[in-house]
């Protein structure tokens, strides 16, 4: 899965209609002005720090584009930082946000200041684990290649007490999914999010784990493929899981908020007003901008899940009641 997706998104730009998928911050402006001013909102109940933005993963810059303009609006402006290694995006960011610092991973961001981080859509294009329960134990599934075709396979057993207790004793055939990959990273970011200040918004389709469920899946030309075949030529993701994410911000010292969907978190920015505000603006547009409210807080709404992490001492994000 890491091999596939770095050789996807180091060769394409996916996104749009033209692409393979479209995420929240290219359906509405909307969606990137609401992140932003959240952001804003924070950074100025937290005493208006010299904080940076970063984002992970940031497609074409379009979420930064939009949040930076309406965080300017309320007063903060940041130096922007994106953790992006593809050079086509870096080129489609570049024409978006002029003056931004580029990383190849989260350990070069910047020292000695507060970091407001957005993730949107990032972890679940991460690569995952597989484990299944064989038998009377539990296997990890394995990819093998036969004739050309991949195809997934029972590979070694894993000790059964890496399994959540609660799910040991699974019915054949279950699968667990863990990302190591996720968690180093989210740990990585709590522990400079709690030395320095700052937060950590990722947005992303999950659940609150553990769980049991195969959540591996490919899309191409805005449809689902099969994620065994033409590797490196779909996009491949899986369902994050949110509470393990959280336990690994404490283990860092930092302040996990409740778990919420996008919907609750969007009407709770404002979303419902900013759509009419846009309407009364172009009027001819106020069919479009409905249906992007809608997409965007009830069919997006539940599947998409939002967490948020603090500094201590932080104070508590909007959105995210306590």
């Amino acid at each position: 899965m890491a091999a596939a997706n770095t050789h996807y998104y180091a060769t394409r730009d996916p996104l749009g209609a033209g692409g393979d998928f479209t995420t929240a911050p290219e359906i509405s402006q909307m969606f990137g002005e609401l992140i932003g001013l959240w952001a804003a909102d924070l950074w100025d109940r937290a005493g208006r720090p010299d904080a940076a933005w970063v984002e992970c993963g940031p497609g074409r810059g379009t979420l930064t584009g939009d949040a930076v303009r309406a965080a300017a609006k309320a007063g903060f402006t940041p130096p922007v930082h994106f953790v992006e290694t593809s050079p086509m995006l870096r080129a489609e960011q570049a024409k978006r946000v002029p003056g931004a610092t580029w990383h190849d991973d989260v350990t070069t961001l910047p020292e000695g200041q507060p970091l407001i981080v957005v993730a949107n859509e990032f972890f679940d294009a991460l690569p995952i684990r597989q484990l299944v329960r064989a038998g009377g134990g539990w296997a990890e599934r394995y990819v093998a290649c036969q004739d050309t075709l991949f195809l997934p396979i029972m590979g070694k057993p894993v000790p059964g007490e890496i399994i959540p207790e609660g799910l040991r004793d699974a019915a054949p055939g279950s699968i667990i999914e863990t990302s190591p990959a996720s968690v180093a990273i989210f740990r990585a970011l709590s522990r400079r999010i709690a030395s320095q200040g700052g937060a950590i918004l990722t947005i992303d389709y999950g659940y609150e784990g553990p769980a049991i469920g195969d959540t591996l899946q490919a899309v191409r030309g805005h449809a689902f493929a099969n994620p065994f075949e033409h590797p490196g030529e779909n996009d491949l993701t899986a369902h994050v899981d949110f509470a393990t994410l959280a336990a690994a911000a404490v283990k860092e010292g930092a302040v996990p908020s409740p778990v919420v969907g996008q919907g609750a978190l969007l009407r709770a920015l404002g979303i419902d007003a900013r759509a009419a505000a846009l309407a009364r603006a172009t009027p001819a547009r106020a069919d479009a901008i409905a249906a992007d409210r809608d997409r965007l807080v009830d069919a997006m709404g539940d599947l998409f899940k939002a967490l948020a992490v603090t500094a201590p001492g932080w104070p508590q994000p909007a959105g995210f009641a306590a």
